[in-house]
């Protein structure tokens, strides 16, 4: 009897999800293995209560899942692709990207009304970077305040009245059943993704062909392409700081097409930028994001993403 395929996986519902999710699509493959989850507790989990833009380094939702991987203590690693860094540890791979889900954001708010329709001062709760920004940008009123805590906990603290409304991806809403909650789905052009959000990552160790083939039919070209492009992107402009910009590539008619914003932590300014080309290799949708990242550094990118390093703290309930 072969030795199980374990999956190093965070503690969350949605993680589990994800997690589970991957081992049954393992396991519908003929003469597949066993499949075990090991639980791994990470920097973001133990810190809940940091405002996640306040907290040194990056990889606070991976580090310690790939440590697990690269120690032998699991044989594989399923990832929110948009929680892992653009520079992947040494001896790993990112062997399998999933069929995208839903990249956009949602929010959800008491009594089911639009972000526009919001009353003045509304408080919006959001442990994200990208999103404080791009909410200052459109409700420069509302009052952005630290939400921390999985999907379901996130909502619980919003019907008891910590909040007007809060902003979640709508990949994890769904995949965890609570569609009912969405008060709207955010558009994409004002109100843009983070880079890979929607898309599940599975890591194997480099050279475990034993791992890696049950992950190999999993994988998405479409998911491949245009998170490659973004995390190209980002892997560009990021610097060594979390990021306020939203990405979605897109992929049509044989068409790759991809959209980017950066926006100053305040929402005072915005830059934009967009390119498309065939769709090819992943080298080519690399090469794409990197030229938008350049376009948006040309514009002035860098004097933006220099302001987060500046950026006031969010208000606590």
């Amino acid at each position: 009897m072969s030795a199980p395929l374990r999956i190093a996986t965070r503690g969350s519902a949605l993680a589990l999800w994800q997690a589970r999710h991957v081992a049954a699509l393992v396991s519908a493959q003929a003469g597949s293995p066993t499949v075990e989850l090991v639980p791994v507790q990470t920097t973001g989990d133990v810190q809940s209560e940091v405002p996640l833009w306040k907290v040194g380094g990056r990889a606070f939702f991976t580090r310690e899942i790939d440590r697990a991987l690269i120690e032998g203590a699991a044989d594989i690693a399923v990832h929110s692709l948009k929680d892992l860094p653009t520079q992947i540890d040494s001896g790993l791979n990112l062997v399998a990207t999933l069929a995208r889900a839903d990249p956009r954001d949602v929010l959800v708010s008491r009594g089911g009304v639009p972000l526009a329709q919001l009353a003045p001062r509304a408080r919006i709760g959001t442990s994200s970077l990208r999103r404080r920004a791009f909410l200052a940008r459109l409700r420069p009123d509302a009052v952005l305040v630290e939400l921390r805590g999985n999907v379901p906990t996130r909502i619980e603290r919003l019907q008891h009245g910590d909040y007007e409304a809060i902003v979640l991806a709508a990949a994890g809403v769904e995949r965890l059943g609570l569609q009912r909650h969405v008060s709207e789905y955010l558009d994409p052009d004002s109100f843009p993704p983070a880079v890979a959000q929607g898309v599940i990552g599975v890591c194997a160790r480099a050279g475990d062909w034993a791992s890696s083939r049950w992950l190999t039919a999993l994988d998405d070209l479409d998911a491949r392409l245009t998170s490659s492009a973004e995390r190209a992107l980002l892997r560009r402009l990021e610097g060594g700081c979390q990021v306020p910009l939203g990405a979605l590539a897109t992929l049509k008619q044989g068409t790759l097409t991809l959209m980017a914003r950066v926006c100053a932590p305040d929402g005072s300014r915005e830059l934009s930028a967009r390119a498309d080309q065939p769709a090819g290799a992943q080298d080519d949708a690399m090469a794409l994001g990197r030229r938008v990242a350049d376009e948006l550094l040309t514009r002035g990118a860098a004097e933006l993403i220099a302001q987060t390093r500046s950026a006031q703290g969010v208000e606590e309930p």
